[in-house]
């Protein structure tokens, strides 16, 4: 055991705001938060089982400590009472889970209903909305029943038209939502929408789904963190797996500070993942930048200028989508995509881009001073759907990823998925169980030429009048 090295680990590193999962090697070790609102209102981390310091045996190791990787530590002890350790290269939900909008939907992935539908039949499209419903009930339970005080704002979730010629669409993915799924979706007109729930100058009316909670992601994920622990998880900070062997059906997984040796391995990386990790996790994603900033607390007058009458999650119908609510202390929060590549990341018209999109959907907020700004890595699949599979029957790894921007609810059913998965139960009979996600081999890279061309066309598409 190479004490330097330990020591290292222990040492945080410097937030690299420039990380790209495609060109660096790893996430680095022990690195620090990236600077979010999440972050800095959370309070205190919870204590954690500190790095690997040692040579280890375990029955299974998750990889990753998001959401995903938590609800797995957790189930793996609660329900199956196995000895679980998570590895994670940084600190607890240093990734997508402490940098995303805080915004649980009914959703699994990036397809709509009847794009499922179209995909695959009416019979599996049905199947697919009860696991996402039972997997709303699980999330507000974990919630609940582990007295995770996460700010849980309940009231659905609205996707806002920002354009006239989006509300047919609308009208009629909720006629099929209510129709076929008999899913209580209701239309509301633009002057309702503005008098009711927000004066956005864009919207032109609004679909609500009845499902739909804003939290607080980083509370959200330290009250994880302590649920699994209390279960008996443990859980290793600044131990990145560096290099992982499998012999004689066992797996090797190095850290700086001692090689865990696990009869199974669960992978819960997302965006996250380095290229390298894993022969049959290599080049399942496209990972892609979203940009998130938190606006200074609001005047009364700034407050009824912009009508927020709710604090439940707000998504506008671009493609390049923007999401944004109204906090709890009166702050405003938007997100929406951004840069292509990491070393681009910092490129200040990514925030202006953003800004803009605040600005035209409240006027009054326009040069509003900004309290918080970053961004962060999504795990977006080549066929826009998640995956909880285990991709080789004779291997004993397993992986649940590739959300699109839609696992702050449904990473906690992925989670359980995949704890159950591991110890042998079986998985609902699901496109998103069973198979793995798609591969784009050496494309991957490269299909970043094809992502600027996209965001283009996306944009003019999305603007149009």
């Amino acid at each position: 055991m190479d004490q330097n090295k330990i020591k290292t680990a222990r040492d945080q590193e410097q937030y690299d705001p420039l990380f790209d999962p495609l060109t660096n090697k790893g996430p680095g070790c022990n690195q620090a938060y990236a600077p979010t609102y999440w972050i800095d209102t959370a309070g205190q981390p919870p204590e954690d089982d500190g790095p690997v310091s040692c040579d280890l045996d375990v029955e299974v190791a998750v990889i990753g400590s998001g959401y995903t990787g938590l609800s797995c530590a957790l189930h793996l002890a609660k329900d199956h009472g196995i000895d679980v350790h998570v590895l994670e290269a940084n600190q607890v939900a240093w990734g997508c889970s402490v940098r995303n909008g805080g915004q649980a939907q009914i959703s699994s992935g990036r397809l709509k209903r009847s794009e499922w539908i179209a995909r695959w039949d009416l019979d599996t499209a049905k199947a697919l909305h009860r696991e996402v419903s039972e997997a709303f009930d699980l999330f507000r339970s974990l919630i609940k029943d582990h007295e995770i005080d996460c700010n849980p704002q309940d009231g659905g979730h609205y996707y806002v038209a920002h354009r006239q010629w989006m509300m047919p669409k609308l009208e009629k993915e909720a006629a099929l939502l209510n129709d076929s799924f008999s899913y209580g979706a209701k239309i509301l007109s633009a002057e309702t929408y503005r008098n009711e729930i927000a004066n956005d100058h864009e919207a032109q009316g609004a679909m609500w789904e009845p499902d739909g909670v804003a939290i607080h992601a980083a509370k959200y994920a330290f009250g994880l963190m302590e649920a699994a622990r209390n279960a008996g998880a443990k859980i290793h900070t600044a131990s990145p797996v560096t290099h992982w062997e499998t012999k004689h059906g066992k797996h090797y997984l190095h850290t700086p500070g001692g090689i865990v040796r696990a009869r199974k391995v669960c992978v819960a990386t997302s965006a996250y993942i380095p290229r390298n990790l894993h022969r049959k996790t290599k080049d399942r994603l496209m990972p892609v930048l979203s940009n998130s900033v938190v606006t200074r607390v609001l005047t009364d007058d700034e407050l009824a200028a912009c009508g927020i009458k709710v604090t439940c999650p707000l998504t506008d119908t671009r493609v390049l989508r923007h999401y944004f609510r109204l906090l709890p202390d009166n702050r405003i929060q938007i997100g929406s995509r951004s840069s292509i590549t990491g070393s681009d990341a910092d490129n200040p018209k990514h925030l202006a881009a953003l800004c803009e999109g605040l600005a035209r959907k409240f006027p009054v907020l326009r040069d509003v001073k900004l309290d918080y700004s970053w961004w962060g890595w999504v795990d977006v699949s080549h066929d826009m759907m998640p995956r909880i599979t285990q991709p080789d029957l004779q291997e004993q790894m397993f992986y649940a990823m590739g959300y699109g921007g839609n696992g702050v609810m449904y990473s906690a059913m992925a989670g359980k998925r995949m704890a159950d998965l591991a110890m042998g139960v079986p998985t609902p009979d699901l496109p998103i169980c069973g198979s793995e996600l798609p591969h784009e081999g050496i494309l991957t890279p490269f299909r970043r030429l094809g992502q600027r061309w996209l965001y283009q066309w996306y944009h003019y598409r999305d603007e149009r009048r």
